[in-house]
């Protein structure tokens, strides 16, 4: 018989899913090759030291696992082998994955834990202070069972003024998680409690996972009112712990946590009691002295002492305004004087700047006179008609001339012209 390649891989294919003992099969392995598709299935290789599988985990079977699979994880798988008719491959088709070595639910709850801590939900700034004489207390808690009653119990009993508000809850089950950060979202929403007790009594493990849920522990960071945890007893720590404003070991612990002691308040009472009597006491026998001061002021002034006393005061106020007058004139006469010294000279000042620049002005003149030349040994020569000769030029032989010299004047004739060369 020939086989057709699509014949062949829907024959492998039978023989497959026809053995009992691939219909059911556990694998060990790590995984590798891990990638998520869109359509949210999963796909990687299980392999060991000495092989390797395909498999590939649909979105429903995946839906129910409490741990994110990654490369290197090491893992038991369970499910059935088959092929792939197209290429005729061979692979593992898990409906399970479970840790190999450690707990799922362990694996789980360390993954969340990391996840949450690297985007701040632990972050003791974001921690809210628990008010301390609450008026209205939530409980978001099971309606049945120790752990309420305890709760109810121990607040009535320190704290008999809170009104304590049930808020039933699913604790534990596939819907417990949703219920309780639904319910925390709504005690928020209705407004009136001052602090919120989350939480429920002892149980395993898989008991209390509805509070390591990632739901629950976003609903519990976004709460604007301050959370107080109470899961199972003190060994038990859940993802809630973390998240919630304060922890506390059990149910009844976080009554006690969430109101003060009756009898502690008594207490406190009283001290502020005396305190403010004291003060009272003071502050009225302080009055009282300062009020006695007034009587024995009042005692020793007679209508006649206080006329003296306004009369002293009177004539010293006047006094003080005569002396600031006399001052007052006395500064005015200061400058009078100072303007009137100023006026009075100003006239002799000014003649004597009019002096000083006459004299500078007539000693530049002088400086620039003809007759400071002609001291120094030159002549002026005038022709006929008295004209400034400066050039030999305009002279010829037997002109008459008349020389002017610093002192006195000559007559001349010309004998000769000599012209200069150029």
């Amino acid at each position: 018989m020939i086989y057709t390649v699509t014949q062949l891989n829907q024959q492998i294919k039978g023989m497959l899913e026809s053995n009992p003992s691939f219909r059911n099969i556990f694998v060990q392995g790590e995984i590798s090759n891990y990638k998520q598709h869109t359509s949210g299935h999963h796909y990687m290789t299980l392999k060991d030291a000495d092989g390797a599988i395909s498999a590939v985990l649909f979105r429903a079977d995946a839906a129910r696992l409490r741990f994110r699979l990654m490369n290197g994880m090491k893992v038991i798988a369970r499910g059935r082998v088959s092929s792939f008719p197209k290429t005729g491959q061979v692979q593992l088709y898990l409906a399970d994955l479970m840790p190999d070595g450690t707990g799922a639910l362990h694996l789980a709850f360390e993954q969340l834990k990391s996840k949450l801590y690297a985007e701040g939900l632990f972050d003791p700034s974001h921690k809210q202070e628990i008010p301390r004489m609450p008026r209205t207390i939530a409980l978001v808690t099971s309606p049945t069972g120790a752990a309420v009653r305890d709760m109810i119990r121990i607040l009535g009993r320190r704290y008999p003024l809170a009104e304590v508000q049930l808020w039933p809850v699913l604790v534990q089950g596939e819907n417990a998680a949703a219920d309780i950060a639904k319910t925390i979202a709504r005690v928020n929403a209705h407004g009136q409690a001052d602090v919120m007790i989350v939480g429920r009594g002892g149980g395993s493990l898989e008991d209390l996972w509805a509070f390591n849920e990632e739901i629950v522990a976003r609903a519990i960071y976004n709460s604007k009112i301050p959370v107080i945890s109470a899961v199972g007893h003190e060994p038990d720590v859940t993802i809630a712990d973390f998240v919630a404003d304060l922890r506390a070991p059990t149910p009844s612990g976080a009554a006690e946590l969430a109101v003060p002691d009756r009898g502690e308040l008594s207490i406190l009472i009283d001290r502020e009691q005396e305190r403010l009597m004291t003060a009272l006491e003071n502050r009225l026998n302080g009055l009282a002295n300062r009020l006695q001061a007034q009587e024995d002021r009042l005692a020793r002034c007679t209508p006649a002492q206080y006329v003296a006393e306004r009369r002293r005061r009177t004539e010293e106020l006047i006094e003080r305004m005569r002396l600031a007058q006399l001052r007052k004139i006395d500064s005015l006469k200061t400058d009078f004087s100072y303007h009137e010294k100023k006026l009075r000279d100003m006239p002799s000042v000014l003649l004597e700047r009019r002096r000083g620049k006459l004299q500078s002005l007539s000693g530049q003149l002088d400086a620039l006179s003809p007759l400071r030349v002609l001291a120094r040994g030159f002549s002026v020569v005038t022709d006929a008609q008295n004209k400034i000769i400066t050039d030999s030029a305009d002279l010829q032989t037997d002109d008459a001339v008349t020389l002017r010299f610093a002192q006195g004047t000559a007559k001349a004739q010309i004998t000769s012209v000599q012209k200069s060369r150029k």
